[in-house]
């Protein structure tokens, strides 16, 4: 599944196609995506102006001058691309298309349709059922080593477990999870309520430091990610330890990379460098 970098990606490929332009058409071809798309859709989007191009978590925010506000959620394998002048035909995945008074035609696509494109008012945005529950954005000021500190106060579970949850940090996913973890020099499988302030201060700062640099990057290209323009993204050639089983740590150069799982999902670390 895209995670924050990936999104945020597509978001900045977006910006300059969409925004101050108006869509002039809308086509779905597929209405029965994770969520269905609005009846009334097209008839609400197609003539309105984009004003803005904003990201909640995973989400992407394309604000009209209507006042509503489309939802595009990538889910696990959709993706957005931008085609230039008249467009190939579309592809049989190719759920909904919007064209804009640029002559830029954008077009969602989604294989296993897990993602989805939905249709609100603004001001609803923060109350939208996949949203309002989400913790703070962590590139964001708000999330500080007391913010997390708070979150995580009496928590059995793990580390890996506690930065996967939504609700703790909007937008991390294993494979940022995993890379944080191991500059921080925290074990995945340590209690999240006991961890100290100074880790605390360290894992925020490298937790941004990961996004950051994957979102320069272009996000991590392993499966289904392309930016808008087709091309990968190359954070993958990146990674310290995700889908390095078996590998020696490049820190301390003795210990092997090792691989187990948590929640169902692979989790890479130093168990000499990660306490």
């Amino acid at each position: 599944m895209p995670e924050l970098p990936e999104v945020e990606t597509v978001r900045q490929g977006l910006r300059p196609a969409l925004e101050g332009q108006v869509i002039t058409d809308v086509i779905v071809r597929r209405r029965d995506l994770r969520t269905p798309v609005p009846d009334d859709f097209e008839e609400r989007v197609r003539g309105q102006k984009v004003l803005g191009l904003d990201r909640r978590s995973k989400y992407v925010l394309v604000q009209l001058e209507s006042g509503e506000t489309i939802i595009i959620h990538l889910g696990m394998s959709g993706r957005i691309r931008i085609e230039e002048g008249n467009p190939p035909e579309p592809d049989k995945h190719d759920h909904i298309e919007f064209m804009t008074s640029s002559r830029k035609c954008i077009r969602f696509g989604d294989p296993r349709r897990f993602g989805f494109v939905d249709l609100i008012e603004e001001s609803g945005v923060d109350l939208y059922p996949s949203i309002v529950k989400l913790g703070p954005e962590p590139l964001s000021d708000t999330f500080t080593s007391a913010v997390l500190l708070q979150a995580l106060k009496g928590k059995t579970t793990t580390m890996k477990a506690a930065l996967m949850d939504q609700r703790i940090i909007a937008g991390l996913g294993n494979i940022y999870v995993n890379e944080a973890l191991y500059r921080a020099g925290i074990s995945p499988e340590r209690k999240a309520g006991n961890l100290t302030k100074t880790k605390a201060a360290l894992l925020v700062e490298v937790i941004k430091q990961v996004l950051t640099e994957a979102i320069a990057a272009g996000g991590s290209s392993l499966k289904d990610h392309r930016q808008t323009d087709g091309e990968l993204g190359y954070f993958q050639h990146s990674f310290k330890v995700y889908g390095r089983e078996g590998e020696t740590c490049g820190q301390c150069e003795k210990t092997e990379i090792k691989r187990i799982v948590q929640q169902g999902r692979s989790t890479f670390y130093c168990s000499r460098c990660q306490q």
